[in-house]
């Protein structure tokens, strides 16, 4: 069966469109097919600062992978684009970080999904002008 999988993909360091562009080919060619994908958006970091803008978009993968396997391979795909710190919790307070490649499972289907690897929806998404905007135009 194949599910629907929609993928926050965001890039502040080093050659950022090319950094999204190899991280889609990589999910096309290892979580699903990549069957839309949305414009572009220069953004400021949210949640900490940098002097280095993100590039953010959204994608639609159709996928055969359970929410958990295509979260693992989302973060092998990070750490092969040169992705070396996650967000992390110190003091109570999330810290973020510059990152060369950022992929965020949104939703996959309609399904809900709440453990301490995985949480779908995405909580923070409605927050985030950015991901709404980019995924209305391709849902």
């Amino acid at each position: 069966m194949t599910h629907k999988l929609y993928l926050a993909l965001g890039s502040n360091l080093g050659n950022r469109e090319e950094n999204l562009r190899r991280a889609l080919a990589l999910i096309d060619e290892r979580v699903g097919s990549v069957y839309r994908v949305s414009s572009s958006m220069e953004t400021e970091p949210v949640g900490f600062s940098s002097t280095n803008k993100f590039i953010n978009l959204v994608c639609l993968v159709h996928t055969m992978m359970s929410p958990m396997a295509c979260l693992r391979e989302t973060q092998k795909i990070e750490e092969e684009l040169g992705r070396t710190k996650k967000s992390t919790y110190a003091d109570g307070i999330l810290q973020h970080f510059d990152r060369t490649i950022d992929i965020d499972l949104l939703t996959y289907d309609d399904i809900t999904i709440s453990t301490p690897e995985l949480t779908l929806p995405h909580p923070r998404m409605k927050e985030r002008d950015f991901v709404m905007r980019t995924l209305e135009e391709i849902s």
